[in-house]
């Protein structure tokens, strides 16, 4: 009885407690009693059923070992009467294989040695020979008959004998010598010198060919139609420069670094805007009301004097109502007061572009306000933008060309030079489109741009023309 009382003392001890606590709740409250009784219950009901649970998983793991264990034993008790006696090996044969095998290695260790006594020898008259100083008088003529190739005969391997009584029966024939080797000594050939190989590959034309050409004015200007969508129809043209450099043409994304580390691409831009003032006004004699697109240097916007040239040319000359600037993305935003002043300055009488564009963040009021009429994106960044480089646009890509039509800003989708683009640009709504699928870009005559003006000279200096005002992000600028 004590030994039952001190296994269940957790159950008697509950028990106790839920009676002196249950008891005195009894008699106030006969409903609480009872509904702590029925939840005393539960718990003592589930609390039995996980250790009966428990017992069974104990006995069922107990059943199984002991199965296991009565079959290990049953195999034990079956082994010696299936199982064969080893018969075990006497101390004599044991010691015939040993000897056997010692044997075996002193052979081979035998034929090892003379082999490599024959291969060190030969090395010995090969180094001779090649020490041996070779003049082109000791060549051989090349009438004369070839020497015939020196014949090294290496001695025969004689195998060491073994003091042995036993004769192991896979080699008790004799061993046969080694056939003599004919060793070919070739003739050593004049010893040239390998010219040196440039480490770089052969790039374009110099800097210093870049700039003569660009001195002697030989400057060509390409056009590049912009087509409608989708009936491909002509309204527009870009105007290209390219320089010709030892008879070669070369395309402004060349010509540019050059010019840029010397300074010269405001004389390029104030070169290309005569010769495209000039195909405007041709094209205005022809009745065309195609338009002209130059895209200017980011550098050119640094002298304030050149922007002031273009003002004077535009107001002089009305026919240059169909030229278009075009400035890339980056120095659109990142105008000063100053440029944007003389920029404010030429709305009305030539028309604003936007091109290179890094993403596709448009502000259609933003581009409004600032007089651009046109939008130029290239092909893939509209049809395969990418997210590391931010290029995604707060609006869906088929809704960016109304969102800019709205505005009165036209789309220009730029470099399509494949067929399988063309659907999808007329899926997004894009009105405008130029590449090379459409046509390339082709040079323009002689006798159109033989009527070319004179340059402009620049205006004479005044008698106290004071200092210039300049913002202080402009002088920043010109530091870096």
């Amino acid at each position: 009885m004590a030994r039952v009382f001190g296994r269940n003392i957790g159950l008697w001890t509950a028990g106790l407690v839920g009676l002196v606590t249950i008891g005195p709740v009894a008699v106030f409250s006969p409903s609480a009693a009872a509904l702590s009784l029925a939840v005393v219950g539960s718990l003592a009901a589930g609390t039995s059923l996980a250790w009966i649970s428990t017992l069974n998983a104990r006995c069922e793991k107990l059943s199984k070992e002991v199965d296991i264990l009565s079959q290990r034993l049953l195999k034990i008790e079956a082994a010696p009467a299936s199982r064969p006696v080893p018969v075990e090996a006497g101390p004599g044969d044991l010691r015939s294989e040993v000897h056997e095998l010692t044997v075996e290695i002193g052979l081979l260790s035998g034929i090892v040695r003379d082999l490599s006594a024959v291969i060190r020898s030969q090395d010995d008259e090969i180094a001779a020979l090649k020490a041996r100083p070779v003049t082109p008088a000791a060549l051989p003529k090349p009438s004369a008959p070839p020497p015939s190739p020196a014949v090294v005969t290496p001695p025969p391997i004689s195998v060491p004998p073994v003091e042995t009584a036993w004769t192991p029966p896979a080699l008790s024939r004799p061993v046969e010598p080694l056939e003599p080797v004919a060793l070919e000594l070739p003739v050593s050939p004049v010893l040239r010198p390998i010219p040196p190989r440039p480490l770089d590959p052969p790039r374009g034309p110099d800097d210093t060919a870049i700039l003569a050409a660009f001195d002697r004015d030989q400057i060509e200007v390409y056009l590049q139609p912009v087509v409608t969508l989708p009936q491909r129809k002509v309204v527009a043209y870009e105007a290209q420069a390219r320089l010709r450099v030892d008879d070669q043409s070369l395309e402004a994304g060349q010509i540019l670094p050059a010019l840029e580390r010397h300074g010269r691409t405001t004389e390029l831009d104030r070169r290309m805007l005569a010769r495209t003032g000039t195909i405007v006004r041709h094209l205005a004699r022809r009745g065309s009301d195609a338009r002209v697109t130059y895209g200017l240097s980011p550098l050119s916007l640094f002298e304030l004097g050149f922007l002031k040239e273009i003002g004077r040319m535009a107001g002089d000359e009305q026919g240059l109502a169909g030229l278009d600037i075009a400035l890339s993305q980056a120095s659109w935003r990142g105008l000063d007061s100053g440029q944007t002043g003389l920029l404010s300055a030429l709305r009305g009488r030539v028309g604003f572009s936007l091109d290179r564009p890094t993403d596709l963040r448009f502000d259609a009021r933003d581009l409004a306000d600032h007089g651009i009429a046109q939008v130029k994106v290239p092909a893939e960044l509209l049809l395969r933008p990418t997210v590391a480089r931010g290029a995604l646009t707060d609006i869906a890509v088929e809704d960016l060309a109304p969102a800019l039509a709205r505005a009165r800003v036209r789309l220009v989708v730029t470099d399509v030079n494949t067929e399988a683009d063309v659907p999808d640009l007329i899926d997004l709504n894009v009105p405008y489109a130029q590449g090379a699928v459409f046509a390339p870009a082709r040079p323009v005559r002689g006798d159109i741009l033989a009527s070319l003006p004179p340059e402009p000279t620049p205006p004479p200096p005044q008698d106290d023309p004071g200092p210039e005002r300049r913002s202080f992000r402009s002088l920043l600028r010109r530091a870096g």
